[in-house]
């Protein structure tokens, strides 16, 4: 039995300050992002503080953050995650501008989705990276 077959979750962190976003990508991920891939838990939270809390306690599968999101941008935040947690998780970046994926390659963010949340685009990028993350943390055999 494969490590993601004997997970029951899926732990998704969220980092944006509006709410309404938070609610548009909780609903487009829905309760599952793909059939092989256990159920998935949003943690939200809106300020950079609470969101490096929540990294630092562990548990967390895959980090979506907000790259508008203020007083922190999701790209600077993902930075500063790659360089100060300890095995962070994959980070998905979402971005007004098609421009600024450039400056997700300066974050270390894995993967980048643009504005405005698509029901399909996003779920398909958090399931690549919950597979990827699930391969990389299952035990060798």
């Amino acid at each position: 039995m494969s490590e993601q077959t004997m997970r029951d979750k899926a732990t998704v962190l969220l980092y944006s300050d509006d709410r309404g976003l938070r609610e548009q990508v909780r609903l487009a991920l829905g309760k599952r992002v793909a059939r092989d891939l256990p159920e998935v838990q949003v943690v939200e939270c809106a300020t950079p503080e609470a969101a490096i809390k929540a990294l630092d306690a562990g548990g967390i599968d895959l980090a979506i953050f907000d790259g508008e999101a203020t007083p922190l941008g999701g790209m600077g935040l993902a930075r500063q995650v790659k360089d100060e947690v300890l095995d962070p998780p994959p980070i998905l970046l979402l971005i007004a501008r098609v421009a600024d994926a450039w400056l997700a390659t300066w974050s270390r963010a894995e993967a980048v989705v643009p504005y405005p949340v698509d029901p399909v685009r996003l779920p398909d990028a958090a399931a690549d990276l919950l597979r990827r993350r699930f391969a990389d943390t299952a035990p060798a055999l």
